[in-house]
């Protein structure tokens, strides 16, 4: 993901002068190439993440189109205050890049985790979410907020994700889902890079006989309410799946939806990390399957509320 980045970087870098890129002090190699065309567009800010979120701020209302990437929780919750209150107070068109989100360094320890950052950020006015799921959605995700007029936060993983788009180009918008997998009797809903995970759960499925439709739904807000109402009115189940707390993230954006348009799903559940710290050492596929996160457990819990209902 993060080498998909810093290649479209470099590509919007020569074809818009009002690219700016900001980092945290990380990913200097990564950005050779872009640095190497646009040296003077390129700022590393240091371990200074609310210095570079203000810069970026000013930046934005000077007229330029700033990208500030860092590790997520170092440019979600350390400057928490500027996001809210430079950014998206003033609706500034900054586009904030989280690397290594969810449990992609979950052999770092909770300092490095980020399953709380979609909870915090969705809650800020004017501020979109999007969890791009391969290099694709990298790649478009980027295209499409540095041309939008607000303030956007991309939460990407770190690298080795397997590509979910095929090689024919695939329409991306923001706020507008991606039908992965087509099904008939449960419709899996995953956003981010834990949608390996929801494909696997799909064949898992399958082998038992229940036909399970899979959808990117990388944009956590603004949701895709048509999608939504389609799914509840179609499925005999949906389920919402994300590396990400289930409380705040985006089970709890589609429960709400849920609740609001007076939806009676015939059955809902909702995939997440649980409201604790993950302190276990191991990296992420270990901490996945130890939050019952991988596919064969997410298809069990599906299968075990099938037989329920």
């Amino acid at each position: 993901m993060r080498n998909a980045f810093a290649d479209e970087l470099t590509r919007l870098g020569d074809e818009d002068p009002r690219l700016v890129m900001l980092s945290g002090d990380i990913g200097n190699r990564l950005f050779d190439k872009f640095r190497a065309a646009h040296g003077d567009r390129f700022f590393n800010c240091g371990v200074a993440e609310q210095n570079m979120m203000g810069l970026a701020a000013g930046l934005a209302l000077s007229g330029y189109r700033p990208i500030a990437y860092t590790i997520t929780p170092f440019v979600t919750t350390r400057c928490l205050e500027q996001i809210r209150t430079d950014v998206c107070y003033h609706e500034a068109p900054v586009i904030i890049v989280g690397v290594g989100s969810g449990l992609s360094y979950a052999g770092l320890g909770p300092t490095h985790h980020s399953c709380e950052d979609i909870a915090l950020l969705r809650a800020l006015p004017g501020l979109a979410v999007v969890c791009p799921c391969d290099a694709f959605e990298v790649r478009a995700a980027l295209r499409a907020a540095l041309h939008a007029d607000h303030p956007t936060y991309l939460r990407l993983g770190k690298k080795g994700e397997p590509k979910i788009h095929g090689e024919t180009p695939t329409d991306f918008s923001i706020g507008k889902a991606l039908t992965i997998r087509e099904g008939r009797d449960v419709c899996l809903l995953a956003t981010g890079t834990i949608l390996p995970e929801a494909l696997h759960a799909a064949d898992a499925l399958a082998a038992a006989g229940v036909s399970a439709q899979v959808v990117s739904f990388h944009t956590v807000k603004p949701l895709d309410t048509e999608r939504l109402r389609d799914a509840f009115a179609t499925f005999r189940l949906v389920a919402t799946i994300e590396e990400h707390s289930v409380v705040g993230g985006f089970g709890s954006a589609v429960a709400e939806w849920v609740v609001d348009s007076v939806i009676a799903p015939r059955a809902f559940l909702r995939f997440g990390t649980p409201d604790a710290f993950f302190k276990l050492a191991g990296e992420q596929e270990f901490a996945r399957e130890r939050l019952g996160l991988t596919g064969e457990q997410i298809a069990l819990r599906i299968k075990e509320r099938l037989s329920a209902a």
